[in-house]
């Protein structure tokens, strides 16, 4: 019996890291994604996939910054809106194509997605979520010193870092789940569109980029779904990561994914943010799998990657 699996692709495995930021790099990388995932629904199951935007946003950015004496510069949520549009297109466009090769009975909708996050969120005076390319040490002193804020990045590199708030409800789930039956669903791309309600219920909108896997287990808890899975550039979790006693994970309890959060096993940037996901869904009984693009049919069937559960 299929399961309703939602699906989190991340930023970095649509541009990844070192590659020239071109379009069609960036489409060529879906394609090649979106391949694997219409494996999954051939293998019977239903699935909403929700995508980051890191590597697109912040260069989205770059480009108002570059242009801003010429054509305003628009405000991060607003980026945040254009990134998810034109992933949205990719990976609508590289589904259908796969879909009418391998002659799948399946329709596919991308969703604009708003996030609402509390204004008063802690992470806007702590800002941790790495966007943009890649920049060497000396290049991230110069950033700094126009103003941005800048992090070294799980050992690739210095990166911009903005405020990442926590989503509390994810718009739009109503219809996903009156779709999924028949459409594969792209919804909550770069963790949504980041807004707020103000006192009068009105929503505003907020600069910020919300995390795409607190966003996509978010998104998984009001669909409803069997599975959370996480796709990343690399097969398994690690404990030790790069060091003489790394350690593949497979199968965890929630217990030993809280133990290696509190060892600060995971940088704070890329992998935790996925492990507490991770734990999060195991808690409501579901499974939570964290493995590469190409072993995802083989990760729902237990064979492959890392999976968290009670």
């Amino acid at each position: 019996m299929g399961k309703n699996v939602v699906i989190a692709l991340g930023g970095n495995a649509i541009l990844q890291p070192n590659q020239e930021a071109t379009y069609n790099n960036q489409l060529n990388n879906v394609v090649s994604a979106t391949g694997h995932m219409i494996e999954i629904r051939e293998a019977g199951h239903n699935i909403v996939i929700t995508h980051g935007n890191g590597p697109q946003v912040g260069n989205i950015i770059v480009q108002n910054e570059a242009a801003k004496d010429t054509v305003p510069a628009f405000p991060i949520d607003v980026c945040n809106a254009e990134s998810q549009g034109f992933i949205g297109y990719m990976l609508e466009q590289s589904l259908k194509n796969h879909i009418s090769k391998r002659q799948i009975s399946a329709n596919v909708a991308t969703l604009l997605t708003m996030v609402e996050v509390d204004k008063n969120d802690k992470a806007f005076q702590n800002p941790t979520k790495p966007i943009g390319v890649f920049f060497s040490e000396e290049e991230a002193k110069q950033m700094e010193e126009k103003g941005f804020t800048m992090s070294e990045d799980a050992g690739r590199g210095y990166r911009r870092v903005v405020p990442s708030p926590e989503p509390k409800v994810i718009h739009g789930i109503d219809e996903i789940r009156q779709l999924i039956d028949e459409t594969i669903v792209i919804s909550s791309g770069g963790g949504g569109i980041p807004i707020y309600r103000d006192e009068q219920d009105q929503i505003h909108g907020v600069e910020a980029v919300i995390d795409k896997d607190r966003s996509g287990l978010k998104l998984a808890q009001q669909v409803d779904a069997d599975v959370f899975m996480m796709l990343t550039d690399v097969p398994n979790v690690y404990i030790n990561f790069g060091k003489e006693n790394e350690q593949k994970l497979s199968q965890v309890s929630i217990e030993e994914a809280e133990q290696y959060v509190a060892e600060d096993q995971f940088p704070a940037g890329s992998m935790l943010p996925k492990i507490q996901a991770g734990i999060e869904m195991a808690k409501l009984g579901k499974e939570a799998i964290i493995c590469s693009l190409d072993q995802a049919v083989d990760a729902l069937e237990g064979k492959a990657g890392t999976r968290i559960s009670k």
